[in-house]
């Protein structure tokens, strides 16, 4: 279910389609992401989640996987 929203979320901003998203997937490798972008993208997620990511957290964020990690881990502790 997590990574479902995530995809969403990821696909709509970075105007991909979520079906070419993997828990690999590389935010700026793979999508080209910015740090703009990657901001956006967190606060997206924090508001479909109703969660926080801590900054040091959100600035090791890497891929999908690591975020998906993340919000499991702050939904299921």
């Amino acid at each position: 279910m997590e990574f479902e929203k995530i995809c969403e979320v990821i696909a709509e901003q970075m105007g991909v389609s979520k079906d070419s998203i993997t828990l690999d997937t590389a935010f700026q490798q793979d999508l080209n992401a910015d740090s703009i972008d990657i901001y956006q993208i967190i606060e997206q997620l924090e508001e479909s989640f109703g969660l926080e990511f801590e900054s040091e957290v959100a600035e090791n964020i890497r891929t999908v996987g690591d975020a998906v990690d993340y919000v499991k881990s702050v939904i299921n502790p």
